[in-house]
């Protein structure tokens, strides 16, 4: 049984997700000259936003797609050139050829479409991707530290929040009560700008290449996954700051 699009694209959210949280902690042991200690609490932070954030991305997207579709149907120059000469011969041709019309990009759908999603659809995710991390962060209290000594024991605290009498862990559950929201939103305050203005030296480019140049979905697919492994990347390093 097939998959629906938006539990497709969830799943491969959740996998660039988890890959751009991993290749951050890579990049920063290499930078520091450090070990590589993989620590999978923000790998599983940011699985999370993954998972409750692209549904609703998907739905926005397919919203813009719908009010402001990316192509149109347009009359050939041949076939306008045979209207008008009231050559009827040609346009029966052409018809049979499959020539009387063409699909043409829609340039003002698509600078909407740009806008909308580098305003509206990115201060929306901006705000909420500033408050999900702070949340969960706070959330999940870390007495060991950032990061957690090793791999094993990131995964043993990650199994003690949840399932701590299953593990037979001391753990206490995920402590959603001790959140300080004043001090999260105020946090995601002064984080929406760098993070908007970090996002727009990106995001505008690849929508426009992907609508401009890409019409196959495939190819539109890897272009958007290679730069969302990008900016996941750079928003991993972000909040692990």
């Amino acid at each position: 049984m097939a998959l629906p699009p938006i539990a497709k694209a969830t799943i491969q959210s959740a996998v660039l997700a988890a890959t751009s949280n991993l290749l951050a902690q890579t990049l920063t042991s290499y930078r520091h000259e450090t070990p590589l200690i993989v620590d999978w609490v923000p790998v599983f932070q940011f699985v999370m936003y993954a998972v409750v954030n692209t549904p609703p991305n998907f739905l926005w997207q397919e919203f813009l797609e719908s009010s402001f579709p990316a192509y149109h149907i347009s009359p050939t120059p041949t076939a306008i050139a045979s209207a008008s000469s009231n050559d009827d011969k040609a346009l029966e041709k052409q018809a049979a050829e499959g020539k009387l019309v063409e699909v043409k990009l829609n340039l003002t759908n698509t600078f909407i479409k740009t806008i909308l999603d580098q305003t509206v659809g990115a201060a929306v995710n901006t705000f909420l991707f500033s408050l999900f991390i702070h949340f969960i962060q706070s959330a999940m209290d870390r007495p060991l530290g950032t990061p957690l000594s090793t791999p094993d024991r990131s995964v043993a605290y990650l199994l003690s929040l949840f399932f701590g009498s299953l593990v037979g862990a001391k753990g206490k559950e995920v402590g959603y009560g001790q959140v300080d929201w004043s001090a999260v939103v105020q946090s995601s305050k002064g984080e929406f700008w760098p993070l908007m203005t970090a996002g727009w030296r990106l995001w505008p480019f690849v929508s426009v290449v992907n609508f401009a140049f890409i019409k196959s979905v495939e190819g539109r697919t890897l272009v958007g996954s290679l730069a969302g492994v990008a900016w996941g990347i750079y928003v991993s390093l972000f909040a692990a700051r």
